[in-house]
């Protein structure tokens, strides 16, 4: 951890004891140290991956609230707050919070910890045994079953070369089942911002469609991007990749053979938008809003048919919302999708701020 000396305060480096500056680059959590006025004089290099600062001013009333009480109290007082993961989007940071009066200049030391990792973990745990569960019976069961009827169409080959065929079909989507499982379990296991890396959009969206080659090749569809000026993005790759390539795939998936699907990149402000159209059936007002949940199928057996899962927009979902962005859908059936995926771009201020 990196401590920066605001600059912009003429409290120096006597105004801080060097016992205390060994102890807060030692610590794994976010802190920094308010001057009368709310004013940090010292941060750590966490404080702006969770975003509490704003024009180097704490944007959360909760936070402040706690200040003012320490101010008021000269003592201790510890509580919880959240924290927008981004701009927009559902994604929060989780925060335990201690703030600490300290005697020297009237300095309020505050510490910060993230326990949103603790709790999605907690979630996971809870959802996973009562959704797979239920889930994995369908294919399991299916299996089990021609497998009897294997045995019992020992003597007809026709009869056996069907039933094989089909339990190839169920091996398969218990297959895709297992593994979209496990990256929905990583996915929501994680915090892409906390170890983040710098990404070109254009190049996370080029990798997407290669990885969608075989699907779109074999239904005849074809898959138009149009290159513009890159921009980028921090966090996972692969995460951000797999969301990309699950809309896509869901796109050539509902779509008639011989169809197109476009995708395009616009930039709004501090955002980037990843819009991905299709020609396909198209979704239903009273399907839009449930899309996203767990194991949610608009059309079973176009599922079944397709291989869906299930999992593959909720995989998406919860990659964005973990990047600080958000998901939305238009659509009309008969006429098409059009999923839009909207992610905050890098502040380009503060990257300076990091290079210094």
């Amino acid at each position: 951890m990196r401590l920066r000396r605001n600059s912009d305060t003429d409290l120096g480096e006597r105004a801080l004891p060097n016992l205390l500056t060994g102890v807060l680059e030692q610590l794994e959590g976010a802190s920094m140290i308010l001057a009368p006025g709310e004013i940090p004089i010292y941060q750590s290099a966490a404080i702006d991956d969770l975003g509490i600062l704003k024009e180097n001013r704490i944007e959360s009333q909760e936070l402040l609230a706690l200040v003012r009480v320490v101010r008021r109290t000269a003592t201790k007082q510890q509580g919880s707050i959240e924290i927008a993961r981004g701009p927009i989007g559902e994604g929060k940071h989780e925060l335990t919070v201690n703030v600490i009066p300290l005697e020297d200049e009237n300095l309020v030391l505050v510490l910060l910890s993230d326990e949103s990792e603790a709790q999605r973990v907690h979630e996971v745990r809870r959802d996973f045994v009562a959704n797979i569960s239920h889930e994995l019976k369908t294919p399991i069961g299916a299996l089990s079953l021609l497998s009897e009827a294997v045995l019992g169409a020992k003597d007809d080959p026709e009869a056996v070369k069907k039933f094989a065929t089909r339990m190839q079909s169920e091996a398969k989507r218990l297959t895709d089942l297992v593994q979209e499982i496990i990256q929905l379990s990583r996915v929501q296991d994680s915090d892409p911002l906390k170890v983040a890396y710098e990404f070109g959009v254009n190049d996370l969206i080029k990798e997407a469609i290669d990885q969608c080659k075989t699907t779109s090749d074999a239904r005849h569809i074809s898959v138009n991007f149009t290159e513009t000026q890159d921009c980028t993005v921090k966090g996972d790759r692969e995460q951000l990749i797999m969301a990309i390539h699950n809309l896509i795939e869901n796109a050539i998936n509902y779509s008639p053979e011989k169809t197109k699907v476009i995708i395009s990149v616009r930039v709004s402000e501090k955002l980037v938008e990843i819009v991905v159209k299709d020609q396909g059936i198209g979704i239903a007002e009273r399907d839009q809003e449930r899309i996203f949940e767990r194991f949610y199928r608009v059309d079973p057996a176009r599922s079944r048919e397709t291989g869906g899962t299930g999992l593959g927009l909720s995989i998406v979902k919860h990659v964005v919302a973990n990047h600080g962005g958000d998901i939305s859908v238009w659509s009309q059936v008969g006429e098409g999708s059009t999923f839009t995926l909207r992610l905050p771009l890098i502040d380009e201020d503060l990257l300076a701020k990091e290079i210094l």
